[in-house]
């Protein structure tokens, strides 16, 4: 039974990739106990359930994936084949794209064709809550999900994110946020920085901490992109 014997590395490297690290604390502490001699079966219990609950969840993301279309009026549109290769090569790509081009709304959808938001979510920060909202309510629609299912959104007093969310939208705020109790971020593999122009003290802290976090994350993709950025300056 699962529930009497000790997990494997394999068992936990089937899990989220976010959820690994508390799980493998949990495990290394039920052993401790057995060491000393104290009862372990209620506690590989509950750990053999997380265990399957994050299989589960893992299984649904990659089976909830969409085929993704775009409209063809949109620049990104014309040149996500462009977008895509940057992305997939390299860790961090600033993007400058005019208003109304379609860069907040396709850019997550890039992403998930590319097959991120499965292991981790795709964060989508935006400065303000409504567009947040408004934002993931689009992003749903031309994906034909549920908003809240495949594309959910966090913001203050509203939280639309279930386990298998694949695509989060967020103000900046929440993103700080989160670092208090996530500060690797492991929740996402994707983070897109929109909007970064305004450069607001949260905007700036995010951008600070992510320089920072990348190296210690070589799984984690960081976009930046705005209308009105110097791309050279940003770099």
């Amino acid at each position: 039974m699962n529930n009497l014997t000790f997990p494997v590395s394999s068992d936990l490297d089937a899990c989220l990739p976010g959820e690994r690290p508390a799980l493998r604390r949990r495990l290394c502490a039920l052993r401790q106990r057995e060491k000393q001699g104290q009862p372990v079966d209620q506690g590989l219990g509950k750990l053999w359930k997380a265990i399957e609950q994050s299989k589960a969840v893992l299984a649904r993301r990659r089976a909830q994936v969409p085929s993704i279309g775009y409209p063809p009026e949109l620049p990104v549109s014309e040149r996500r084949a462009e977008v895509a290769a940057l992305i997939d090569r390299h860790q961090a790509v600033v993007l400058c794209g005019e208003t109304g081009s379609g860069k907040s709304t396709q850019l997550p959808k890039i992403c998930l064709e590319l097959g991120r938001g499965v292991l981790g979510r795709i964060g989508h920060t935006q400065p303000r809550r409504i567009a947040a909202r408004s934002l993931a309510s689009r992003v749903s629609q031309e994906l034909k999900a549920e908003l809240g299912t495949l594309v959910g959104y966090k913001v203050r007093f509203h939280d639309r994110v279930r386990p298998e969310t694949s695509i989060k939208l967020m103000t900046d705020g929440i993103l700080l946020a989160e670092i208090q109790r996530d500060r690797f971020l492991n929740e996402y593999d994707t983070l897109i920085i929109d909007e970064a122009h305004e450069r607001s003290l949260n905007i700036d802290l995010l951008l600070g901490y992510l320089k920072g976090l990348l190296p210690r994350r070589p799984d984690l993709k960081v976009i930046i992109t705005s209308a009105t950025i110097d791309p050279q300056r940003f770099s």
